[in-house]
């Protein structure tokens, strides 16, 4: 499982691409995006994204706090790590921060019960 900016080239090593967010990344066609499926699902709720705005001094509390919900996506969890024992699975996000977002959470929290 990892994780790449929905602004990037499309991969033949991406496999199974799946994107996180609840809002459709700005000036990506859903032809462009060449997605396998759009998970909201497993996205963080509004409220919480709104909050986090992706500053680095709220990634430790954000982090608990998403994670807090993914509790209740237990099923779309395993789903996603049932399809990423048979492939590759590339989780889409469009923030500009490498290293600041709810993809690196989201990956996290996947393969630690892979």
């Amino acid at each position: 499982i990892v994780i790449k900016r929905i602004y990037e080239e499309v991969s033949e090593n991406d496999g199974y691409r799946i994107l996180v967010d609840r809002i459709w990344p700005r000036g990506v066609s859903k032809e462009k995006a060449n997605l396998d499926e759009w998970n909201k699902n497993i996205a963080p709720s509004t409220e919480l994204r709104k909050w986090f705005d992706h500053k680095e001094e709220r990634l430790e509390e954000f982090s608990l706090k998403y994670k807090e919900q993914l509790l209740n996506q237990t099923e779309e969890l395993n789903r996603v790590r049932k399809i990423a024992k048979n492939q590759q699975v590339t989780l889409l996000y469009a923030a500009k921060d490498t290293h600041i977002n709810h993809a690196l959470v989201l990956r996290s929290v996947l393969i630690s019960k892979l």
